[in-house]
């Protein structure tokens, strides 16, 4: 059976918890794995920190400002994935759950980003 769709806040919230919870276990030891911990966690938690900014936003440009520095946190956290398993600290399989929701949510903030940019641009005209 499918999932049923969440909302955006909702997904990114929950995708930060998942990011806080694999951090603990990487800030448990010392040297490389807390560094990439702490470099994770800023850039995981900040991706929905910035969906919630951009929720109550004062204009569209707010909102597009917000919810693109979402999806640059996004694109990093992706990055920090990707390191975390090519350096052999995570199993891959581990972080494939996380490397692919991390890729659709940026998928998705490009598409409302793009799809806000439009709208503005035809509303100019």
């Amino acid at each position: 059976m499918e999932e049923p769709r969440r909302d955006l806040p909702e997904r990114t919230f929950e995708f930060a918890r998942r990011v806080v919870t694999l951090c603990r276990t990487l800030d448990q030891t010392p040297g490389v794995c807390r560094t990439l911990a702490n470099q994770l966690l800023r850039s995981g938690t900040s991706i929905g920190a910035n969906v919630e900014e951009g929720q109550g936003s004062q204009s569209r440009a707010d909102f597009i400002a917000k919810y693109s520095i979402a999806c640059k946190e996004a694109r990093e956290t992706h990055y920090w994935l990707r390191l975390l398993a090519a350096s052999e600290i995570v199993q891959k399989s581990q972080l494939d759950d996380l490397i692919d929701e991390v890729n659709q949510i940026v998928a998705i903030l490009t598409s409302i980003i793009k799809k806000c940019r439009t709208n503005n641009i035809e509303k100019r005209k």
